[in-house]
């Protein structure tokens, strides 16, 4: 389930891009300004908004710190801005002064380049701001950009209709000819890599003039090859898509088209998840938040809204927030939200309401006082009755566990499918991680396992080449969407 939770209106023109670091947002616009967001809130930062450049802004992305940002303009420069201070730290003026229509910063910021309207490449040395050397493809407009996540190749798209992966010394390593017709809009690259004894394989996802959202296969093969396939076509989009991205664990994908509509897919599977219909014109910029299941798209309608991807179990289904409470989490239950959890999942204000339903409402405060969700309800005793929560009357207690016991035997689901389970505790999964082995485990599961068996896979009993944990945030939204339904 997604759901818009705030919508943002303080640009004057067009916003043209947005993204996400750690705990920011940014956004730029046809207005001249880049507006910087706290994403706890979505309020707008003291120094904001930005103001540095003389036309049009088309592009920003911040480092892997989230310290900088840099942004790119109609006015031929590349601005780096200070993320503590909002002061501009660099002016790069691009090579040749043509209109920069997009740059990107390398996973590690060691590297950002930097597109034009005259086809011209710009690869900068970041650390130092230096520029390294240049490239070009003749007759076109650099539109898209975007480093795998190695950071030794990066992908460029233009309105040509190609796709072009070059390395640091800008050779071109494979070009992919009309790509897209009638050009190419935005090109993004998965953050996962796949990896054998022969082969290193990227995924990439493409959009374009000719309505697609596309994704490929980019193999790397020893000898230093690449070779390059298309695997998808999506098209539930009936108009040109002007943007995509990838969530930070690379299982969902969004895109912005002209025909207003935001889209979100299933990555692995090509399956189209939801439809989001609340601009009021083009979508012209998406971004997943790398640190909680938040979307931003933008639009020519000079707005930005939030969404929030959440497990199926509450939510607002999309639908317009009244503006007082556009800012808040939108976290709150309904008594019919409740219903459709497992108990186990019920937070402390479920389970009052619960009492409140089943008729003791005297129990209610010594319940919150004892702070007894659902986990602690359904593990509920004579005893703790007793002896913690301090219920004198005999039959009041027996009342009690008997209600408790009909909620276990409501809360019994057959069936589970076996990917919603933890391969190691074999328990309907909460918060579901992808570990280096490619398998996805419980998050408190896995790491108490990469602690005490010595970093080796669970089902592969191979070595973990790096103990990172991504979240899955599609399978989390599966179990949810299943957890509804049953």
């Amino acid at each position: 389930m997604v759901s818009l939770i705030c919508t943002l209106k303080d640009h004057r023109d067009d916003v043209n891009w947005c993204a996400f670091s750690a705990k920011l947002l940014a956004t730029c616009s046809g207005d001249k300004t880049l507006r910087i967001y706290d994403t706890r809130d979505f309020s707008e930062l003291p120094f904001s908004p930005l103001s540095g450049h003389g036309y049009s802004v088309h592009c920003c992305c911040f480092s892997a710190c989230g310290q900088f940002l840099a942004s790119c303009s109609t006015d031929a420069t590349i601005v780096i801005w200070s993320m503590v201070t909002g002061e501009i730290e660099a002016i790069l003026e691009h090579p040749g002064r043509s209109p920069v229509r997009i740059c990107a910063l390398s996973p590690d910021s060691v590297h950002l380049v930097s597109g034009a309207s005259d086809g011209s490449l710009a690869l900068w040395d970041f650390p130092s701001k230096q520029l390294l050397r240049t490239g070009s493809v003749s007759d076109t407009t650099m539109v898209a950009c975007s480093f795998s996540p190695c950071g030794q190749v990066f992908m460029t798209g233009s309105t040509y209709g190609d796709l072009r992966l070059w390395n640091l010394d800008m050779n071109q390593l494979h070009a992919e000819k009309n790509a897209h017709d009638l050009g190419v809009t935005c090109c993004t690259f998965a953050p996962s890599i796949l990896s054998d004894d022969q082969v290193v394989q990227f995924r990439l996802a493409s959009c374009g003039q000719d309505n697609h959202l596309k994704i490929w296969v980019i193999n790397k093969f020893n000898i230093g090859a690449y070779k390059m396939q298309l695997l998808h076509t999506l098209t539930s989009q009936s108009a040109p898509v002007l943007s995509c991205a990838y969530s930070s664990d690379g299982q969902m994908l969004v895109s912005g088209s002209v025909d207003k509509t935001v889209t979100v897919y299933d990555a692995k599977n090509a399956v189209l998840l939801y439809t989001l219909n609340q601009h009021e014109r083009y979508v012209t910029a998406c971004s997943f938040s790398p640190t909680s299941p938040l979307i931003a798209t933008g639009s020519m309608d000079k707005t930005v809204n939030i969404w929030r991807l959440e497990d199926g179990c509450s939510g607002r289904d999309g639908k317009s927030i009244p503006e007082e409470s556009a800012r808040t989490s939108g976290e709150g239950r309904t008594s019919a939200g409740r219903s459709k959890l497992l108990v186990s999942d019920w937070s402390e204000e479920d389970v009052s309401v619960w009492l409140l339903e089943e008729g003791f409402e005297g129990l209610v405060d010594k319940f919150r006082n004892n702070n007894i969700d659902g986990t602690e309800l359904l593990s509920l005793t004579k005893e703790t009755l007793a002896s913690e929560l301090h219920i004198e009357s005999v039959g009041l207690r027996s009342k009690v566990l008997r209600k408790v016991e009909e909620l276990k035997g409501e809360s019994v689901c057959s069936g589970i499918p076996d990917e919603f389970l933890c391969p190691i505790t074999r328990e309907l999964m909460r918060e579901p991680v992808i570990a280096a082995d490619g398998y996805s485990y419980e998050r408190e599961a896995i790491e108490s396992w990469i602690n005490t068996k010595n970093r080796s896979s669970p089902m592969t009993n191979l070595p973990l080449l790096t103990t990172l944990l991504t979240p899955n945030h599609a399978l989390k939204m599966a179990i949810g969407r299943w957890k509804t339904s049953h």
